[in-house]
C-alpha cells in the first residue's frame, strides 16, 4: 500500500508541476493577443491550434507509450514544453505567439500518457479515484499556474514565460530521477504510431461510442467559453489579468477541492455515468447565464457552479473510459478520448470565437451551451459500470473485458 500510494504521489506531482505552467499563461494570453491586434477568432485560432495539437499528439504519444512505456514520453514533452515557453517568453508578433502555442500544444497531448500510467497503477475499482488525483493535481495547477502569471505580468512581458520554463525543467529534472517505468513489460504492445485507426475503432465501438460523443462535445462548449469570456467579461465588466488571474484561481480551488476529497465519495454512491450526466448539464446551465450577468461577484457566483460540474465530470469521465479498456491498450483508448477531445478543443474557440465576432457575445453563451446540452442527453446513451468499478470494493487487477482494438485493414498498394 505505501508503495502504491508514493507512485500516485509521483504522478501527481509530475502533473501539477507541469499544469502550474501551463496555468501561468491562461489569464495574459487574451491580452498579448489583443496587444498584437487580434480578435475573436485570432484570439480563437490561438487557444484552437494548441488543442489541435493536443490531438495530433495525443494521437502519437499514447500509442508510443504502450510501445516504449510512459515514462520517456513524459520526459521527452516536458523539455518540449520548455522549448514553447521559452518562445512564449519572447513573442514579438502574432504569429511567434502562434508558434509557441503549437509547440506547448503537441508537448500538452503528453495528459495520455500520464493517464496511462495512473491506469497501470490501479486496479479497476481504484481507477476513477486515480483519476480524480490527476485532475486534483490539475485543479490546484490551474489555482497557482494564474496567479503566478499574473503576478509575473507586472515583471514584463518575458516573466510569465520565463518561469514556466524553470518549471518545467524542474519537472523534468525531477521526474527523472524519481519518476519509476509503470508498464510492465509483457503489457507492452506494438501498434501502427502514425494513423487515426484507433480512434475510428473506439468510435465504432458500442459501449464507447456515447463516451466519445460526450468527449467532443463538452470540449468544443467549454473551449468556445473561454474564449467569449475574457472578451465579454473585459467589455461589459472592465476585466483585466488581476480579475481573470482570480477567475481561475477558483476555478483551480474548486476543482482541487471536489476531485480531490469529495469525488471519490460522490463516485462511491452513485457512479460515474450519474456524474458525468450530471456534470454535463451544470456546465450548460452556468455557461448559457454568463452573458446575463452584470456584475463581478455573479460571475465569479457561476465560474463556481461551473467548476464544481466541470470537476466531478472530468475524472467519471475519464474513469469510464479506463474501465472499458483492456490492460494493454489503457494508453490507445485515453489517447482516442484525448484526441477526439482535443479536436473538439480545437473547433470550439475558432466557432465560438467567429459567433463572438459576427453575430453576437450572447448567441455565442448560448451556442456553448446548448452544445453541452446536447454532450448531456448522450450521456443518457452511457452503459452502466459494474458495481465491482466504481463502488471502491475489492477486484482484481483486470479491467472490464472489451473488444480489443484492432489493427487497421491492410492497405493495399
Amino acid at each position: 500500500m505505501s508503495t502504491s500510494r508514493s507512485r500516485f504521489a509521483v504522478i501527481f506531482f509530475t502533473v501539477l508541476i507541469d499544469l502550474i505552467g501551463f496555468g501561468i499563461v491562461l489569464p495574459i494570453l487574451p491580452f498579448y493577443v489583443k496587444h498584437f491586434g487580434a480578435a475573436g477568432l485570432g484570439y480563437g485560432a490561438v487557444v484552437g491550434v494548441f488543442s489541435f495539437m493536443q490531438f495530433v499528439a495525443t494521437a502519437l504519444l499514447g500509442k508510443l507509450s504502450d510501445r516504449i512505456g510512459r515514462r520517456p514520453v513524459l520526459l521527452t514533452t516536458m523539455l518540449i514544453n520548455a522549448i514553447g515557453y521559452m518562445l512564449f517568453a519572447f513573442a514579438g508578433s502574432y504569429w511567434v505567439l502562434f508558434l509557441s502555442r503549437v509547440v506547448s500544444g503537441f508537448a500538452g497531448g503528453n495528459i495520455s500518457a500520464a493517464q496511462a500510467y495512473m491506469a497501470d497503477i490501479t486496479t479497476p475499482a481504484e481507477r476513477s479515484r486515480g483519476m480524480g488525483i490527476i485532475g486534483a493535481a490539475f485543479g490546484i495547477g490551474f489555482s497557482f499556474g494564474p496567479a503566478i502569471g499574473g503576478f509575473a505580468a507586472t515583471w514584463g512581458h518575458p516573466a510569465p514565460g520565463l518561469v514556466a520554463v524553470g518549471l518545467s525543467l524542474a519537472n523534468f529534472v525531477s521526474a527523472y530521477f524519481i519518476l519509476p517505468e509503470s508498464l510492465r513489460g509483457e503489457l507492452r504492445v506494438k501498434r501502427r504510431l502514425f494513423d487515426l485507426w484507433h480512434i475510428v475503432e473506439a468510435v465504432q465501438r458500442p459501449r464507447l461510442r456515447p463516451l466519445m460523443i460526450v468527449w467532443a462535445l463538452v470540449p468544443l462548449g467549454f473551449a468556445g467559453y473561454t474564449v467569449a469570456l475574457p472578451l465579454r467579461a473585459a467589455a461589459a465588466l472592465g476585466w483585466q489579468e488581476r480579475e481573470l488571474a482570480i477567475l481561475f484561481t477558483i476555478i483551480g480551488i474548486t476543482a482541487a477541492s471536489v476531485q480531490g476529497y469529495f469525488f471519490g465519495k460522490m463516485v462511491r454512491r452513485v457512479g460515474e455515468r450519474a456524474l458525468v450526466i450530471a456534470g454535463t448539464f451544470g456546465m450548460a446551465v452556468a455557461i448559457a447565464v454568463v452573458p446575463f450577468l452584470d456584475t463581478s461577484a455573479l460571475l465569479y457566483g457561476w465560474t463556481f457552479i461551473l467548476a464544481v460540474a466541470n470537476s466531478i465530470f472530468a475524472p467519471a469521465a475519464t474513469g469510464l473510459v479506463s474501465v472499458y479498456a483492456d490492460p494493454n491498450e489503457q494508453g490507445t483508448v485515453l489517447g482516442a478520448a484525448q484526441a477526439i477531445g482535443a479536436l473538439g478543443r480545437t473547433a470550439g474557440p475558432p466557432l465560438i470565437g467567429t459567433v463572438y465576432d459576427i453575430v453576437s457575445p450572447v448567441t455565442s453563451f448560448l451556442l456553448a451551451g446548448g452544445v453541452m446540452l446536447v454532450a448531456a442527453l448522450a450521456g443518457f446513451g452511457l452503459a452502466p459500470v459494474p458495481a465491482h468499478a466504481s463502488s471502491g470494493q475489492t477486484s482484481p487487477p483486470t479491467s472490464v473485458p472489451a473488444t480489443p482494438l484492432p489493427e487497421p485493414p491492410p492497405r493495399e498498394s
